[in-house]
């Protein structure tokens, strides 16, 4: 059994470069005046933390690699649905043509606030309670998370509709059918994480005690994190986030 955890670190590990990666496609190509740069690094360095803290408990399996595994896992999946309801509601600061009125700023302002101040409020009550139960509860964390993920998906499914169907301005500056070529990639990636995540739902026992429904899961995640970073930079350098000359 051992063996079989240290194994499937060295799987997980290699599984970090993904996020990695993603951090210096950022770092490299989005540039300082994006209004989203400073949160997509963000949510990369906790994927790569993640992945770290996963690799440490799968090799030292102890209550506390557990928990740090679990916790930076949430925390990972709850900052990328805190960044997508920043960046699908326009919350994020931005530049201001004569169109847009100071009360709508303010709007903006308070949303910002009330959303980031939830979603810290829901984190730390989610560590809080699994750490003062007696026992972890797996069952509540798996739900969490999977709650989460669920909405962070779902955003993005909405993002990547065909511009007939589009229930939102993707951009705060063009037409609301406004619609880039590249949208698809969010709904295909919304796709082929949720095959992945059907692995760790339905488990079956290791084949040859070495590979099992988790370890499926890590391998099949890096390519599906590429593509996604991929997606994000486009979306960033998209010409529709450009303020109109007055």
């Amino acid at each position: 059994m051992l063996n079989l955890r240290t194994r499937f670190s060295f799987w997980q590990f290699l599984g970090m470069q993904s996020p990695a990666s993603g951090a210096r496609q950022i770092r490299g190509k989005i540039p300082f005046t994006q209004p989203m740069r400073s949160y997509y690094l963000t949510w990369a360095y906790a994927s790569i933390n993640a992945w770290i803290w996963s690799a440490v408990f799968h090799t030292r399996y102890l209550p506390r690699t557990e928990k740090l595994d679990y916790f930076s896992a949430a925390l990972a999946i709850m900052y990328a649905l805190y960044l997508t309801v920043i960046r699908m509601l326009h919350l994020h600061p931005r530049a201001t043509d004569g169109r847009t009125q100071k009360a709508t700023a303010n709007l903006r302002s308070t949303m910002y606030m009330a959303w980031s101040t939830l979603c810290i409020t829901v984190c730390i009550a989610h560590v809080t309670y699994l750490c003062i139960l007696p026992r972890f509860d797996y069952t509540y964390n798996m739900a969490f998370n999977l709650a989460i993920g669920i909405a962070h998906n779902l955003l993005r499914f909405l993002y990547s509709l065909p511009r007939r169907v589009s229930l939102f301005r993707r951009f705060p500056y063009p037409p609301k059918i406004y619609r880039p070529a590249y949208a698809y990639k969010a709904g295909l990636f919304v796709a082929l994480a949720t095959a992945a995540t059907a692995l760790e739902l339905f488990n079956f026992p290791p084949v040859g005690r070495i590979l099992d429904a988790h370890a499926l899961w890590h391998l099949s995640i890096a390519p599906i994190v590429k593509l996604w970073y991929t997606f994000l930079v486009e979306d960033a350098l998209d010409e529709g986030r450009r303020t109109p000359k007055q």
